[in-house]
């Protein structure tokens, strides 16, 4: 059994002293790929340098939103697009999206998540979104950015909308995310969101070192423990975990255009029309 944990940060501080026997732990567990994720683009080399070191790990360039009253720069769109075409293992713009949840500069936040979806077209790469206390923003976003003729895919990463915005976003071409929190016992409306979204827009990840599936809840997360997610996952839309993570894994190699780093662009492929 294969999975994708379509959303990591292992730049972060807290793997800085064990990243190889974590790495050990997701290969064990059929962690096959990774994608990491970034809050800004001074983690750059950062994250590409933990790409050298492990091949099986792809990456984005953005600005998260709760950077954007601070990093948010007249030159950033032209650094995250240069960025972003210097290297081939990027796969993505992100995480980038809206966040309202304390932030009084919404419309600085709405700036420059349009201006990353605009470099997301321009490159024909996936978004990867965060969203807290927005989505009707966020999608308003959206739909104007497509309303002008342009065309934006992605993610919406660690999902914890209602149902009612999942499938906002699913009309607007979007795949959803969900990660350790749909083990929480009281995370009832994600739980209602697995059971919404089609199988062909379903991921997992873990946004570790963030929100430990249970039995871990409250330590450092780690990509092993994607298995769990999806095992709960399964258990939600009454299906095998072996179904799910062969989907999923076909999702993610799809969503992010991966190429196997053992088996070569034809994985994905396979994996796709095994399903």
């Amino acid at each position: 059994m294969q999975l994708v944990d379509t959303h990591v940060h292992l730049n972060f501080e807290s793997f800085q002293d064990d990243l190889e026997v974590v790495a050990q732990h997701w290969r064990e567990a059929g962690i096959v790929r990774l994608v990491h994720s970034c809050v800004e683009p001074g983690e750059f080399a950062a994250i590409r340098a933990i790409a050298d070191r492990f091949p099986e790990v792809s990456f984005a360039v953005g600005l998260h939103p709760l950077d954007v009253e601070e990093k948010w720069m007249a030159t950033s769109t032209a650094d995250i697009l240069a960025l972003a075409k210097s290297d081939p293992r990027v796969v993505a713009i992100g995480e980038t999206g809206l966040d309202f949840y304390k932030a009084e500069n919404r419309a600085q936040q709405i700036e420059a998540f349009q201006a990353q979806l605009a470099i997301a077209h321009q490159l024909n790469l996936p978004v990867i979104i965060h969203c807290r206390d927005a989505a009707p923003e966020l999608a308003q976003a959206v739909r104007a950015f497509q309303a002008n003729g342009q065309t934006v895919k992605g993610v919406m990463h660690c999902w914890s909308g209602t149902p009612e915005e999942t499938q906002w976003f699913l009309d607007l071409g979007f795949y959803i995310s969900f990660s350790g929190i749909v083990t929480f016992k009281n995370a009832t409306q994600v739980h209602a969101s697995v059971q919404r979204v089609p199988a062909h827009r379903l991921l997992v990840e873990t946004d570790c070192p963030f929100l430990a599936p249970v039995p871990w809840r409250g330590k450092r997360n780690q990509p092993a423990y994607v298995r769990q997610v999806a095992e709960r996952v399964a258990e939600l839309r009454g299906e095998t975990v072996e179904a799910i993570a062969a989907q999923t894994t076909a999702n993610a190699y799809k969503l992010f255009n991966l190429s196997d780093t053992r088996t070569g662009s034809g994985e994905a492929a396979r994996l796709v029309s095994a399903r």
